[in-house]
């Protein structure tokens, strides 16, 4: 048998390491992805500072919020719509909700409507 040369050796290593570093994008983006747990966990968050007065924790609105009339988060009616119209409402406000365009980024309001559709689950 004759012993490996170090250029094979070297190749295994090259392309060990060029799987790697194609992958790792991959990797990292999974770590942070919209449906990570920090992900939802600060989503979460974000509901209860910014959403819950009105629309209480569980979506389906808070004292104040049913006397607003405010819809239930986890109905139908409310899952039905896009997730850009429901990025629109919370950047832009309606009616009597407010703007949050000023206070909240466009990825946290994209996480938020990821969390408003959890909330259908919970009904």
């Amino acid at each position: 048998m004759s012993q490996p040369k170090r250029s094979d050796s070297r190749f295994g290593t090259i392309v060990t390491a060029a799987a790697f570093l194609a992958a790792f994008p991959l990797m990292t983006m999974q770590g942070k992805s919209s449906g990570s747990t920090a992900t939802t966990t600060a989503a979460k968050g974000t509901f209860s500072a910014k959403c819950a007065m009105c629309h209480g924790q569980d979506g389906a609105g808070s004292e104040v919020g049913k006397s607003l009339n405010v819809p239930d988060l986890r109905s139908s009616a409310a899952q039905k719509m896009s997730d850009s119209e429901l990025a629109e409402l919370i950047a832009n406000g309606k009616n009597g909700m407010p703007s949050f365009k000023g206070s909240l980024n466009a990825g946290q309001i994209h996480d938020l409507v990821r969390y408003v559709r959890t909330l259908a689950a919970k009904k």
